[in-house]
């Protein structure tokens, strides 16, 4: 029974993990209200354009947009620029287009359902790239930021955003290792940033800083910049 139990357990898990990966039909449309009303993912999304710094003629892309808040914020920074947004999940782009209704008839935002392996065109160089919890799941992650590195201007940057979450197993004993609710720990956030670090300096990427935003768990987001063009 107890094998029975934790089998049904472990597909459990694993079919929300899927769905966090790539939230589709009714359990996604619940999965994207949730993260679009979730105050410490409005918070980091929010903190994330910031470090940014996006201008106002800038042209950003976000890859992985969820619910499309960095997109909004982004928009409401470059407001003579181009926010770009793709994002593998049909719901998040629906949900996404939504909040950004005014945005996109305006013809300021173009958000496109597509893999980060396979993007679209975005014409002109762009100044700026995000991506929000979503490295994680990139195919090759160093090869897909070279891709990326090439669509930016010389000098551009890039910033990597990461809030662990650790799976219920990993809970186990978690509260004297001064882990949060969720699992996780400074230290998890911290070998997040690294290996973002690690993959960014692999990608070509120089001038890397680290920001963290003290939330539950700590969120990391690593910067960077294309050394193209750049005075050394």
């Amino acid at each position: 029974m107890r094998t029975a139990g934790a089998s049904l357990k472990q597909r459990v898990i694993r079919y929300l993990v899927g769905q966090a990966h790539r939230p589709r039909g009714v359990v996604g449309w619940a999965n994207g209200w949730m993260f679009a009303h979730r105050p410490s993912n409005r918070k980091r999304n929010i903190w994330a354009v910031s470090l940014l710094d996006v201008q106002p003629a800038d042209r950003v892309l976000e890859v992985g947009f969820g619910p499309g808040i960095a997109i909004a914020e982004c928009a409401a920074r470059a407001v003579r620029g181009h926010v770009f947004g793709v994002d593998h999940s049909q719901t998040m782009v629906r949900r996404a287009a939504r909040r950004n209704a005014a945005a996109i008839r305006a013809g300021r935002v173009h958000l496109a359902h597509a893999t980060v392996e396979r993007l679209p065109s975005f014409g002109d160089p762009l100044d700026a790239i995000l991506a929000v919890n979503s490295v994680g799941f990139w195919p090759d992650p160093v090869e897909r930021l070279r891709e990326l590195r090439r669509l930016l201007r010389p000098g551009g940057r890039i910033a990597l955003v990461s809030q662990p979450r650790c799976p219920p197993a990993a809970r186990n004993g978690a509260a004297q290792n001064g882990a949060t609710q969720n699992g996780a720990t400074r230290d998890t956030t911290a070998r997040a940033a690294q290996e973002l670090q690690d993959l960014l300096t692999r990608a070509g990427f120089t001038r890397l800083r680290v920001e963290t935003l003290d939330l539950d768990p700590p969120v990391a987001c690593v910067l960077a910049a294309d050394p193209t063009g750049m005075p050394s």
